[in-house]
């Protein structure tokens, strides 16, 4: 059995718990809020440029709350994210070579045109590889020729299938000859100016 003195000394080596504990007063929504804000701002290679020239990449701490930050990536907090290039941007960030790339102006031009044609393409380039490709369509054997007559000739199968032509190209169809295209028994119907 111990004595009082061994379990005096056994208590003094248990460290206290801090007696001035931090508690914030909103539930840490404050923090979560300026987080995501910060994280979205990474979104603009404007903003990560801003921050290489004025060093903030040099500051070890600034580089370890980078790191930090990657909890962002989680799916409980994903959720909240409305820029997901951030996400792609402070991944880079990670990288020495990337954060003094960032301090010369075209490299931060090459970005910004880079997240320009990923936005201009990314759905199309979704649609190809999620669409499927429609199966080609059997061409019908032309039909036998039919003896001559004044009628003009019914329209085919896949002509009815196609979509209606536009009064446009409607008009490009018609011969110059065609009745349709000369006007009414041959009038000239321009406007001319009165008095010549």
């Amino acid at each position: 059995m111990a004595s009082p003195e061994e379990i005096d000394d056994d208590t003094s080596e248990i460290p206290s718990p801090p007696k001035n504990v931090y508690k914030d007063p909103d539930g840490g929504r404050q923090r979560f809020l300026l987080e995501l804000e910060f994280i979205q701002c990474l979104a603009n290679p404007t903003y990560i440029h801003y921050l290489a020239q004025n060093r903030y990449f040099e500051d070890e701490a600034f580089i370890e709350y980078l790191n930090y930050l990657q909890y962002w990536q989680r799916p409980e907090y994903i959720k909240f994210i409305m820029y997901p290039h951030c996400l792609y941007f402070l991944e880079l960030l990670q990288n020495p070579n990337f954060r003094t790339a960032m301090a010369h102006p075209a490299n931060k031009e090459l970005a910004h045109r880079q997240q320009f044609y990923y936005w201009k393409n990314y759905r199309n380039n979704r649609l190809k590889h999620i669409l499927p490709r429609p199966l080609p369509e059997p061409i019908a054997p032309p039909p036998p020729p039919a003896p001559s007559t004044s009628l003009p000739p019914a329209p085919s199968a896949t002509a009815a299938l196609s979509p209606a032509l536009s009064p446009m190209q409607y008009n490009n169809m018609l011969s110059k000859n065609d009745t349709r295209n000369m006007g009414a028994a041959g009038i000239d119907r321009r406007k001319r100016k009165k008095g010549t």
